[in-house]
């Protein structure tokens, strides 16, 4: 064959490789690349290079964790097919199924969220080598228990749930470890999902800790509780705690008291009056006692609730005005002008000073406490 026959061919397997390299399958639907998707893009950050040099994570960091993630906002870098669990992500960023098959199952399927929708986080589940979320309820309806039980009679049976009651409204994914979930901090947890969810969106934690005053901000960063906190803020600084207890002090005055800690550890007893720590006492593992009575802050005022602040961080999600936490002033009313008020109706006493019930972020009722059978004493003085 000769030369010039030689690389003419060449030059013909060179152009038909260059024609099909530029050709698009027909069966691979291709993302379009918009300024939506390219300013969505996860920005570039430091990794986290020494997860398997780790411990295991034990019982306190998993509820950790597990408390600041959960019920959290972002907005969302990726589309997640609607009732979808299969999205993996490894520590080091690499995502399963790839963009353009995730882009092709929310076609088909529906979308449970688009780049850029805001999303929350509503289940936490952490397993031996792995961390499993659920996103805007999760990829599986979950119905009660009463939803499964038909009855039949002379009437005949009774309707099962309808499509749209068990239909999926979320989707789910799972971050993958190496060898088994190490110690994380909320923060880091935060980090290695930064390639898929947007966490610059504050947090109720964030919103809250606006609002308390400096000393009380800082004696919270150190896990320390002051006299004179309330709930909300003890949580911040301790967690919720282990144990409770109710009892009355010598005056017959009922208080409660949480319990932090565990011999052979340090033991933290605080006690609140109402909504207001009034005593904290820690007995450290030496046998030396700490005892602080006296008043060190003053936070009735200016201090929004833990509620509330979760509220103002989903309207700052939504872009969405938060809700005053101000009373209303003036309510409408159906009266006439001059009409007098229903003597038998009870009218809220707008002048005066009214009380209000302490309310336990807890979510347990005053009059339901839970039972422990051996709670820590305090050793004799």
């Amino acid at each position: 064959m000769s030369r010039p026959l030689i690389r003419s061919l060449a030059l013909a397997f060179l152009a038909c490789n260059f024609a099909i390299s530029q050709t698009k399958p027909s069966g691979e639907f291709q993302i379009p690349s918009t300024p939506d998707t390219q300013a969505q893009a996860a920005p570039t950050k430091p990794k986290i290079t020494d997860l398997d040099q780790r411990p295991k994570l034990d019982q306190h960091t998993r509820m950790l964790l597990i408390q600041a993630i959960n019920a959290e906002f972002a907005r969302t870098r990726k589309t997640f097919p609607l009732g979808y669990k299969e999205v993996t992500l490894t520590t080091d960023g690499k995502l399963k199924p790839e963009d353009t098959r995730l882009y092709q199952l929310a076609i088909t399927n529906g979308a449970a969220a688009r780049v850029g929708d805001r999303i929350q986080i509503t289940n936490v589940s952490i397993r031996d080598k792995s961390i499993y979320l659920e996103i805007n309820g999760g990829p599986k309806k979950k119905t009660k228990w009463y939803q499964h039980i038909s009855v039949s009679g002379l009437g005949g049976t009774a309707a099962a749930p309808g499509p749209d009651q068990t239909r999926p409204t979320g989707a789910a994914i799972t971050l993958e470890f190496k060898n088994y979930v190490p110690e994380l901090t909320g923060p880091e947890l935060k980090q290695l999902l930064d390639p898929v969810f947007d966490f610059s969106v504050k947090s109720a934690a964030e919103v809250y800790l606006e609002t308390v005053p400096p000393k009380v901000k800082e004696a919270i960063k150190n896990h320390e509780v002051l006299v004179g906190m309330n709930h909300d803020m003890v949580i911040m600084a301790k967690d919720r705690p282990p144990q409770k207890l109710r009892e009355k002090d010598e005056k017959g005055a009922e208080y409660e008291e949480w319990i932090y800690g565990k011999p052979p550890q340090d033991v933290t007893f605080v006690r609140f009056v109402g909504d207001e720590v009034t005593w904290v006492e820690t007995i450290k593992v030496d046998g030396n006692k700490i005892v602080k009575t006296e008043k060190e802050v003053d936070v009735k005022d200016g201090v929004v609730s833990m509620a509330s602040a979760t509220a103002h961080a989903a309207a700052a999600a939504n872009n969405e005005e938060p809700v005053s936490d101000k009373p209303a002033g003036n309510k409408p009313s159906l009266k006439r002008p001059g009409e007098a008020d229903d003597p038998m109706v009870h009218q809220p006493n707008d002048g005066g000073p009214t009380t209000q019930r302490p309310v336990d972020p807890t979510g347990i009722p005053p009059s339901q406490p839970p039972i422990q059978t051996n709670p820590p004493t305090r050793p004799p003085d």
